[in-house]
């Protein structure tokens, strides 16, 4: 046993356990079982060039010897990413806590009560902070959000509006750089057409429908924007406002002077910096727009008892059933971010968010002041956190450096210094210190400000927020540690059991792939320092971007999108770009498959593209017949297929080289969706397949933990021909030689996240890699021979295997009225979350083990959904009270005096005797749905309701 090899501790299978499981799946060996799986003509016929693995230790100290290269400096640079404070609590019990990270989407509420509350808990601090009705579960960052804004107002123009084509969209010339960069990203392919100026000199007219303004401005300038709203909506014009959230403690809140929606990011609220993400960006509107609104929106709704419950609301908006009609693609968030900082306002409370704020205030009152007795002025006539000072550049900088101080350098006269959270009365001083030093002004003695603010009344908050009583309840460490376990413990993730989700690939996210998450050398860099102080980070994302390269076969990558849904269009956008470079303008239509995944034509119209949707056929194979149809009846304006392998169905179509070469004899490329890509990986590749482009999801295939629906990374590798149009960004210069506008704020997207598949390659190794894709497909086929007889499964390949994941038909049980939801539910009893439901074929349950579970776990799984079937079969005709319909079983319901079922206690509760080893108790009964549909609930009740409850 080689205690250095760390695939030995991913691998869940051991050595003495394959015979057992071979035999069972019906092969001498696991080279037997990829040959049936894989088609031929597309084997890898080499391991992948990659650096020999390093154990667990060398690792830790690999990137720590790295760490040191990054020049921590003090960041005052602004730009919408501030130093921040991790409260240890939240810190030790959220970030570094498996029971959080490792936690899935919550789509089976039941057993995700604890996320849903520290998830509503967010929806309200935002909803209080920005003055709005409704908010969502956070988005990817800020400048996605303020795109995702501008998208939704065109979607929601009145009927006048979209009668007289009315594309003009406003945006202000105090918006972050980076947030322009991204609406010219989604501008361009939509035909919206940005206007940029000032808002004091913009002529608003009806050839406007929406606006953007940055609250405070980019350089920290703070408006009264009442009048330009009042004239906007009098040309039916709707805002959108950027807002700082922790301004918002002390500036009027956007909601009390008119906008119609408000978006910005949570970094600020105990978040690393981590060179650019992952952060936790917030969403805020009017309950007018709630079925517009992009991203996930937590609800209260009520459970058969009729007790309260919270669950995911109004899922019907979402890209998955409204395809091409849907307004907005995203469909990872960034949840692990916003329930830390939900926490951090929970822990705070309004009072201490506005210490917090006036602390920022105050000394940023006294940096101004103390320059100002230096002969130096400063431009904002009114400012919360952020000064513009006049001073040569050339001067100032070699001294703030040399003291590793960064400010931002607008031109050579004017010097942006944004103060944080982190600042102190001594960081003043060290500031005030280096102008006079690097000017040779005379040191004054005594800096204090005799102002209290420079925000006139107009400006200043004067209503409450956060008065709910979580926010007044949990303000010391020992509160807010029990509150979180309390959380913590209604929710089942990977740290109790298999969570077997076809398509999402709920795989070890191992600790010391977590660790270098919490080095303050990580942690603590702002985006847009230079790029010589990140020098450990570019060895990490040079050597990350390599090997994703190696292993896709391709030519190159970007890792800047922020999701897989980002990355679909990121791909696209290339694929457009190249078109274009080609003079084939006229290349706008996307061919994509029936089974494809809901966010794939909802990334292509957003990319600008017409979708033409072919037919799958029997076998869940596309249907070449159709395709070859379709391709030549638009071979003139084909820019794309989109393709999913192995397919949705979780099969290798060995036709995948004949469609894809298909596709290119008509002048189309080829994007391949990468969410399958755990069976791929070392075995085959993107590039073999004859695909052009790809995006990874870093979330499922290489390690990075879901964490509770987010964070997410997707960036994307391309062919040769795709790689000048790799995304750009304004601030600090990334991409191909011919890049497109910005996909995501930072440069290189979440950063700090690719840390985790950085270890998880590394470790690995080229061996590993190939031998987790063998064990993934391994345990798949194992689970499919065990239920077989017990399940129909849909789809197999030619020579009756599945790759990683395969689907299980559930529609037969329809005629004893069992539903594909109630096995879900059932599940939960006997300690599992529920595979993947109805997805892509409605009644069914998609499931991928992933190599990182062992055979026992496998077994106990197994046991569980045979278990089910047996109690289907004992369901009498006509009987409506069985133990699947009643599930789950609360640990209230099992003790209470009344028992009205037709079954056992034990049965309910105790289904199979390794449940008693482990149970996980469920918190609510079953939730209704449509309820919480039909009453839109999406914040923590006012403190009134509970007064009056009493």
């Amino acid at each position: 046993m080689n205690t250095d090899s760390f695939a030995l501790r991913h691998i869940g299978i051991r050595e003495e356990d394959l015979p057992e499981m071979l035999k069972t799946v019906g092969v001498d060996t696991l080279d037997e079982l990829i040959y049936q799986t894989i088609p031929q003509d597309i084997r890898l016929k080499n391991d992948l060039p990659l650096d020999k693995p390093m154990s667990e230790q060398e690792f830790l100290n690999h990137i720590h010897h790295l760490s040191r290269k990054n020049e921590v400096f003090k960041s005052y640079i602004g730009l919408g990413y501030h130093e921040s404070i991790t409260p240890s609590v939240i810190k030790r019990n959220i970030l570094e806590n498996p029971g959080w990270y490792t936690a899935y989407t919550p789509y089976q509420a039941e057993i995700a009560q604890g996320r849903l509350e520290a998830l509503l808990n967010f929806q309200t601090m935002v909803c209080d902070l920005t003055g709005m009705e409704l908010a969502n579960a956070s988005l990817l960052d800020e400048s996605t959000a303020a795109a995702e804004a501008m998208t939704m107002l065109f979607d929601v123009r009145t009927r006048d509006q979209k009668k007289n084509q009315v594309v003009k969209f406003y945006v202000s010339e105090e918006v972050l750089p980076q947030t322009l960069s991204l609406l010219e990203t989604r501008a361009t392919p939509l035909g919206i057409e940005l206007i940029i100026g000032k808002h004091t000199e913009v002529e608003l007219d009806g050839s406007f429908y929406g606006a953007l303004l940055q609250y405070p401005g980019k350089h920290g300038q703070v408006f009264n924007y009442t009048e330009f709203v009042t004239t906007a909506h009098s040309f039916d014009i709707r805002v959108a406002v950027a807002a700082d959230i922790l301004s918002l403690a002390i500036l009027t809140p956007p909601g009390e002077f008119g906008a119609d929606v408000v978006v910005g990011s949570t970094q600020r609220f105990g978040i690393p910096l981590g060179y650019g993400g992952p952060h936790a960006a917030f969403f805020a509107t009017r309950e007018a727009f709630k079925r517009n609104i992009p991203g996930r929106i937590i609800g209260v709704t009520r459970d058969t008892d009729g007790a309260r419950g919270l669950r995911m609301a109004l899922q019907t908006r979402e890209q998955h059933i409204k395809r091409d009609k849907a307004t907005s693609n995203i469909c990872t968030a960034q949840v692990l971010l916003a329930v830390m900082a939900g926490a951090y306002a929970v822990y705070h409370g309004p009072k201490g968010l506005r210490y917090i704020a006036e602390k920022v205030h105050n000394h940023t009152l006294r940096l101004a002041d103390g320059l100002e007795q230096r002969g130096l002025y400063q431009l904002n006539s009114a400012y919360f956190d952020t000064i513009l000072v006049k001073a040569e550049a050339n001067l100032i900088r070699p001294v703030a450096e040399k003291k590793s101080i960064n400010f931002l350098y607008v031109d050579d006269e004017t010097i942006g210094i944004s103060l944080n959270e982190v600042t102190t009365e001594d960081r003043v001083n060290e500031i005030l210190n280096i102008f006079s030093e690097a000017l040779g002004k005379e040191q004054p003695s005594g800096t204090s400000s005799s102002k209290s603010t420079v925000l006139s009344t107009d400006l200043l908050r004067t209503s409450d927020y956060l008065t709910h009583e979580v926010f007044n309840s949990y303000h010391s460490e020992t509160q807010l540690m029990r509150y979180l376990k309390r959380l913590e413990r209604k929710d089942l993730a990977l740290n109790h059991s298999m969570i077997s989700l076809g398509s999402c690939t709920m795989k070890l996210n191992a600790a010391t792939e977590m660790l270098p998450l919490s080095m303050p050398e990580w942690g603590n860099i702002h985006p847009f320092v230079p790029v010589e102080q990140a020098a450990g980070y570019h060895e990490v994302l040079k050597e990350l971007a390599r090997e994703l390269t190696i292993i896709t076969g391709f030519a190159a990558t970007s890792l800047q999108p922020n999701s897989g849904a980002q990355g679909e269009y990121a791909g696209l956008m290339t694929i457009r770009a190249y078109h274009e470079a080609n003079g084939d303008t006229h290349r706008d239509l996307c061919i994509i498959p029936a089974s494809a995944h809901g966010t794939n034509p909802a990334s292509a119209v957003m990319a600008g593209m017409r979708v033409v949707v072919t037919k799958t056929d029997e076998k869940g194979n596309i249907d070449l017949q159709d395709l070859e149809e379709k391709v030549t009846q638009h071979s003139e304006n084909l820019a794309a297929l989109m393709v999913t392998y192995p397919s949705t169905h979780g099969v290798f179509e060995s036709s995948i080289r004949k469609i894809t070469q298909l596709i290119h004899d008509h002048g189309g490329q080829v994007y391949m969706d990468g969410a399958n890509m755990n069976a791929q990986v070392g075995l085959t590749n993107p590039a073999i397949i004859g695909a052009d482009v790809c995006h990874l999801n870093l979330h499922k295939t290489f390690a990075i933990p879901h964490g509770g629906g987010g964070p997410g990374v997707g960036p994307i590798c391309v062919a040769k021909q795709l790689a000048p149009f790799l995304p750009g960004n304004p601030v600090i210069k990334t991409g191909g030689e011919k890049a497109i506008t910005a996909i995501s704020a930072a440069p290189w997207g979440s950063a700090l996240a690719c840390l985790i598949s950085y270890g998880y390659i590394k470790m690995l190794g080229a061996h590993g890699l190939r031998r987790a894709t063998e064990i993934a497909i391994l345990n798949a086929n194992y689970i499919k021979e065990k239920l077989q007889g017990k399940y129909d499964v849909l789809y197999t390949g030619e020579k009756g295997r599945a790759a990683h994941e395969m689907i299980i038909d559930c529609r037969p049980f329809k005629e004893k009225d069992i539903e594909v939801s109630d096995i879900a539910k059932r599940l939960m009893d006997y300690g599992f979350h529920a595979p993947t439901v109805s997805f892509p074929v409605a009644g069914t349950m998609m499931i991928e083990p992933t190599e990182s579970e062992g055979l026992s776990e496998l077994d106990r799984f197994c046991e569980a959904m045979i278990s089910i079937r047996q109690e289907i079969d004992e369901i009498q005709e006509g009987e409506s009270s069985n133990v699947l319909k009643n599930a789950p079983h609360t640990l209230q319901m099992v003790t209470s005096d009344s028992w009205d079922f037709p079954y056992s206690r034990e049965k309910a509760a105790f289904p199979l005797s390794f449940v008693q080893e482990n149970k996980f108790w469920p918190s609510i009964r079953r939730v209704d749905e449509a309820y919480g549909d039909r009453n839109l609930i999406c914040t923590c009740a006012p403190i009134e309701a509970y007064a009056e409850s009493e």
